[in-house]
C-alpha cells in the first residue's frame, strides 16, 4: 500500500528550484530515523548515507526536490506581478491557473492574460507565451507591497487527488520520485555496497545539484530517479508514446543528457524479470535528469542508469501517474540495492 497522506505531503509542499527549503526540512525529517548518517551541503543537496554489507564500492541514488516554478520579477503600478520561469512550462496549460506567491506569507494567485473578448483574431491565433500572462492576487499595489517582493517565488496550487488507479497533483515530477526514494531507505533493511540517497536540488534549471553532490561522493554505480513522458492518450502514434501507464516501472536506455550504462540496463532488466516485477522501456528523445551528472562528475565515470515513472500531463500545472508503477518502482529499486554485487560489470 502506498502511504499517500505522506505522499500528498510531498507533492504539495512547496519547493521551486533553489528554493527547496519547505520540502527538504519535511524529507530530513522523514529519513532521519532509517540512516545511519545526513548531510546537507552548500548547494542544498540531503546526502543521507545507508551503510552497506561491504564499503568496497558506493551507489548513488538521485531525486530531485526542487519542481517547475516562477520567480516575481516586477510588480506594476495596480499591483499586478510579472514573472520569469524556474523550469520548463508549456504556457497553454496556465491560463486561469491558480498559483501561490510565496512572499512574507503565502499569498493565493491568478494566472491572468488578455480575454477572448477583446482579442483580435491574430491575437486568437497565436500560440500563447509565458510573457503573456500576469499573476493577479487581489490586492492593491500597496498591500501587494506589504507581503510580496521582486524575488519572491511562485508555486502552482493543486492537492493530491486519486483518480481511478491514478493519483494526480502538481509537482508529481519529481516528488514522486522523492517519495520512492524514501520509501526504499525505510525497506531495505541493508543494502549490499554503501548507498548515498541524494535529494537533489536544482534539476529543473540545469541539474546542478546533482553535479555537485556526485563530485563530492564519486560514486562506483548511480541510479536516477525521476518521472518521464507517458504519452498513452488519443491521438498518439504507438511510436510516441515513450512510456504508458500502468505498464511497469520505465528502465531508462537513453534521454537527450544520458546513454545509460549498458550494464547497468541489464542488470536493471535481469532483476526485474527474475522478481516478476512488470517493467518497459524508455527511450526519451528530449529532456534530461540527474542521471547525466551521476554518470559524468565523477572521475572515470560512474556505471549509472535509472528507474522512471510514466507521467501524463507533465511540466504542465497538474501530472498523472499510476500506482502500480510507483509500486514497481520502490520494488526493483530496493531489489537492485541488495543485488548489486551479484552482477558482472566487466564490459563484453
Amino acid at each position: 500500500m502506498l502511504n499517500k497522506n505522506l505522499l500528498k505531503k510531498i507533492c504539495e509542499t512547496a519547493g521551486a528550484p533553489g528554493y527547496e527549503n519547505r520540502v527538504r526540512s519535511l524529507v530530513l525529517k522523514e529519513i532521519k530515523p532509517f540512516v545511519d548518517s545526513i548531510e546537507v551541503d552548500n548547494l542544498g543537496n540531503i546526502i543521507a548515507i545507508k551503510k552497506g554489507k561491504s564499503s568496497e564500492k558506493s551507489v548513488m541514488i538521485g531525486a530531485h526536490m526542487d519542481e517547475i516554478g516562477f520567480i516575481v520579477t516586477h510588480i506594476d503600478e495596480f499591483g499586478f506581478l510579472k514573472f520569469h520561469p524556474l523550469g520548463g512550462f508549456d504556457p497553454k496549460t496556465l491560463t486561469s491557473q491558480r498559483v501561490i506567491v510565496h512572499g512574507k506569507k503565502d499569498i493565493i494567485g491568478v494566472m491572468g492574460s488578455k480575454p477572448l473578448h477583446v482579442m483580435s483574431q491574430d491575437e486568437k491565433n497565436k500560440v500563447p507565451k509565458i510573457n503573456d500572462f500576469y499573476i493577479d492576487v487581489g490586492l492593491n499595489k500597496k498591500d501587494v507591497d506589504k507581503v510580496i517582493s521582486v524575488g519572491n517565488t511562485v508555486t502552482r496550487e493543486r492537492e493530491l487527488i486519486e483518480m481511478g488507479e491514478c493519483l494526480n497533483c502538481k509537482s508529481l515530477d519529481n516528488r514522486i520520485a522523492v517519495y520512492i526514494l524514501i520509501e526504499t531507505l525505510k525497506k531495505i533493511n541493508l543494502p549490499y555496497y554503501n548507498t548515498y540517497a541524494v535529494f537533489t536540488v536544482q534539476e529543473e534549471v540545469g541539474i546542478r545539484g546533482a553535479q555537485v553532490a556526485t563530485q563530492k561522493i564519486k560514486p562506483d554505480f548511480g541510479i536516477g530517479l525521476d518521472t518521464t513522458i507517458a504519452y498513452d492518450v488519443p491521438g498518439a502514434a504507438p511510436h510516441e508514446k515513450i512510456t504508458s501507464l500502468g505498464e511497469g516501472v520505465a528502465i531508462k536506455i537513453m534521454d537527450a543528457s544520458t546513454i545509460c550504462d549498458q550494464r547497468m540496463i541489464g542488470f536493471m532488466k535481469n532483476n526485474a524479470n527474475i522478481n516478476k516485477i512488470k517493467w518497459q522501456n524508455e527511450i526519451l528523445t528530449a529532456g534530461g535528469t540527474d542521471t547525466a551528472n551521476i554518470q559524468r562528475m565523477t572521475p572515470g565515470g560512474s556505471i549509472a542508469g535509472a528507474l522512471s515513472v510514466p507521467t501524463r500531463h507533465i511540466h504542465q500545472v497538474i501530472e498523472m501517474v499510476h500506482k502500480s508503477d510507483v509500486k514497481n518502482c520502490i520494488e526493483l529499486l530496493t531489489i537492485c540495492l541488495k543485488n548489486m554485487n551479484d552482477w558482472d560489470w566487466k564490459f563484453k
